[in-house]
């Protein structure tokens, strides 16, 4: 059995390369999670989880993640993505994670994931205590890339 993880933390990153997959490589890289297996997965926070500015992962591992990524070999194109996720006022309930990405400048892209995070506490009928986001926006070079995730781990 898997266990439930109880702490998360957001990260962004950016990056280029020669090809979009290099790219999308030096984004993780950037974002300090490069060297590790992404499981993505839906978008729900574990009752009672606790942020943290950093988790130090073991190289390799399984790392359960909620992301946004964008990528373009388009010259000059701006790319932007966000995630954001809400708790809620009650620790026995779950948070909701929301991941967005476009080709629009970073404040739009944030503001509609964190419409999304208000809209699912609306329909669940239940109340928001905070809503955490972060994102990043990047203008191609060659091949660019941005990502931004919400990382769950086990403490």
């Amino acid at each position: 059995m898997v266990p439930t993880p109880n702490i998360f933390t957001l990260v962004k990153g950016a990056g280029e390369g020669r090809r979009l997959l290099n790219a999308f490589d030096q984004a993780l890289l950037t974002a300090g999670i490069g060297d590790t297996n992404l499981v993505r997965m839906s978008s729900i926070i574990p009752p009672g989880a606790a942020e943290r500015s950093r988790i130090v992962l073991p190289k390799g591992a399984l790392i359960p993640i909620a992301y946004a990524h964008i990528d373009s070999n388009q010259q000059g194109e701006l790319i932007s993505a966000a995630i954001a996720l809400g708790l809620p006022d009650d620790p026995s309930e779950t948070g909701v994670i929301m991941e967005y990405e476009a080709r629009q400048p970073l404040s739009m892209v944030e503001e509609k994931a964190r419409q999304m995070v208000e809209d699912a506490f609306t329909y669940r009928n239940r109340a928001l205590r905070e809503i955490k986001s972060v994102g990043i926006e990047h203008i191609v070079e060659q091949c660019g890339a941005v990502f931004a995730g919400a990382v769950l781990w086990y403490e």
